[in-house]
């Protein structure tokens, strides 16, 4: 059901400078807290008594908290009277509460406890006086602004009622519900299928510093009160759009371009069926390309600069574009809000952490986020296991400072096979990670001079290579198989060379994030005796190149050509 009417605004985030005891009823309290009543018996037994929080009470008891309220552990109790918190909304509340723990969420996702149980008890007992103007935080993490006569928007009709384990207050409507980035995804029925997903991966951990501890019992400590807090590997990855204590802004995708996205990539990540739950990998990998680009911090994002250019948290480094020696600033969007730029077009939505930019029309390409050129250094064979076999000996040859190649070869290394005797053409073969299925490829081999380790070196040694190269990949069964590219390949000598060797390959099964080198690429030596005047059997090899050409499917082009 899609959300309406949603009133917000912010309070100031600030720590809570003060906290006080229950029964610190001293002199200067009684300067200060001159309103202050103290009554006996728990926060419970008050507002169960009082005939001005009947429906207050019920939702309360409804949910559980009354055993919560009737214990040892100190609280600031807000609670809305009758007269402005009606039978009728009460009697809505514990009928939603009710059926969602028939469906089995758990209280921790509860709508109701989160968004008003939750919404109007704070941990802690925060009197307030004619000096108060604090920011203090609600059980569900929601920060408020409290001063002698008012919770946020909301007024204080009655104050400082002391009980045993806190203070009571009564409000003249009830605290308004402010989501924030994460949990207003849940509540827009435009955009809760990318809630849908994220919330998969949502587990809440138990929080030893935020419980309050007990005794100790058999040596292990008695816990008070439990206090767990949400946990996702997603979040803690590209931003933490759930933390009250951060700024985001998040790019949601509507559920009919999340579903058009979801269909066009997951063909993109068909692991073939030897594949560990190549089912769930696909699922996940598929939906978080969606989204993996849409994680903006604020912090790194101040207003003036991002409207030049928007920096996603996925974005590659300028470091990392430079080694790679590639152009496309992979996550980072130029003019975002101008005409065709990533948030153009885009309906924007106040969250207490940040703000939701609605995207009817996903303006971020595939090729801007996680398509991504691949390149392989074929010296690191050293470091990643990249290579599969060589039948004969490799050497990793350094380009020196004072060679004029340097800084023209990719990370100013290359590798060397050089055949073990002059009748045998050299074979070898190295892996290629995070390969996408059915993406044609255009694929490089990139060359060294023997100049750019030896710039002595004579004539004969600085020949050409002639060399057949075969693309591995494993079929559906999981059944390796390599296939021949039709024709040679020639360098040209004394210089780096990029040599295309196949052009719109597809790949049928997909190798993104496994750690086994299913697809390779293999360089066969094809030089005859006779022509070892022409070329050389000796390979140097800098590096391979995967440049995916992405074709937008026919919806997709459509939307862009709106732009």
């Amino acid at each position: 059901m899609k959300l309406s009417n949603i009133t917000i605004s912010r309070s100031a985030v600030a720590l809570v400078t003060a906290v006080f005891a229950c029964a610190a009823c001293t002199d200067d309290w009684d300067e200060h807290y001159d309103a202050a009543v103290s009554d006996s018996g728990t926060l419970w037994q008050a507002i169960s008594s009082q005939d001005n929080l009947t429906n207050f009470t019920r939702v309360i008891q409804a949910c559980g908290y009354d055993k919560t309220l009737n214990g040892s552990q100190t609280f600031s109790v807000f609670a809305p009277v009758d007269a402005d918190f009606t039978s009728e909304q009460a009697d809505e509340l514990i009928s939603s509460f009710n059926e969602q723990e028939r469906n089995g969420v758990k209280d921790e996702d509860n709508t109701v406890v989160r968004q008003f149980v939750q919404n109007h008890i704070s941990l802690y007992s925060h009197p307030v006086s004619s000096l108060t103007n604090d920011s203090i935080s609600m059980m569900n993490g929601k920060y408020k602004v409290l001063t002698q006569s008012m919770l946020g928007d909301s007024k204080l009709s009655s104050a400082n009622h002391l009980y045993s384990n806190g203070v009571l207050f009564t409000l003249d409507k009830q605290v308004e519900y402010f989501p924030n980035v994460y949990e207003y995804l849940g509540l827009d029925g435009d955009v809760d299928s990318v809630y849908n997903f994220l919330n998969q991966y949502s587990v809440y951990k138990f929080d030893p510093d935020k419980s309050v501890a007990g005794g100790i019992e058999d040596g292990l400590i008695v816990y008070l009160d439990s206090v767990t807090v949400l946990n996702n590997a997603i979040f803690n990855k590209y931003g933490l759009i759930n933390n009250e204590d951060s700024s985001y802004l998040f790019l949601a995708p509507t559920n009919d371009e999340w579903n058009r996205m979801v269909a066009e990539y997951e063909p993109w990540f068909n692991y073939d069926n030897t594949v560990n739950k190549r089912d769930s990998i696909q699922f996940a990998n598929s939906r978080l390309s969606v989204i993996s680009g849409s994680f903006f911090s604020r912090t790194t994002n101040p207003d003036e600069a991002i409207r030049d250019s928007a920096v996603s948290t996925s974005a590659l480094s300028w470091q990392m574009r430079h080694y790679r020696e590639i152009d496309d600033a992979y996550g980072t969007y130029y003019k975002p809000y101008e005409a065709g730029g990533v948030f153009d077009g885009t309906e924007a939505v106040e969250c207490s952490n940040g703000q939701v930019l609605k995207a009817s029309r996903y303006n971020v390409q595939p090729t801007q986020n996680f398509l991504q050129t691949i390149k392989v250094e074929a010296e690191s064979i050293l470091t990643q296991d990249s290579i599969a076999y060589a039948e004969d000996p490799l050497t990793v040859c350094d380009v020196a400072t004072d060679n004029p190649f340097f800084g023209k070869i990719s990370g100013n290394s290359f590798v060397e096979i050089v055949p073990e005797n002059t009748s045998v053409n050299p074979i070898v073969m190295f892996g290629i990670p995070d390969v996408l299925s059915n993406v044609p490829y255009d694929v490089y081999v990139v060359t060294a001079p023997v100049i750019a380790s030896d710039t002595l070196a004579a004539a004969d040694k600085r020949l050409p290579i002639r060399i057949q190269v075969k693309l591995g990949y494993n079929d559906q069964n999981g059944k390796n198989t390599l296939k021949q590219i039709s024709g040679y390949f020639v360098s040209t000598p004394d210089v780096v060379d990029t040599i295309l060797v196949a052009e719109k390959f597809q790949f049928p099964t997909c190798s993104y994030g496994l750690s086994d080198h299913q697809v390779q690429i293999q360089l066969l030596s094809r030089v005859t005796s006779g022509n070892l005047t022409k070329w050389t059997r000796t390979m140097r090899i800098d590096c391979f190149i995967l440049k995916p050409r992405y074709e937008a499917t026919e919806e997709a082009a459509k939307n862009l050509s709106n732009n």
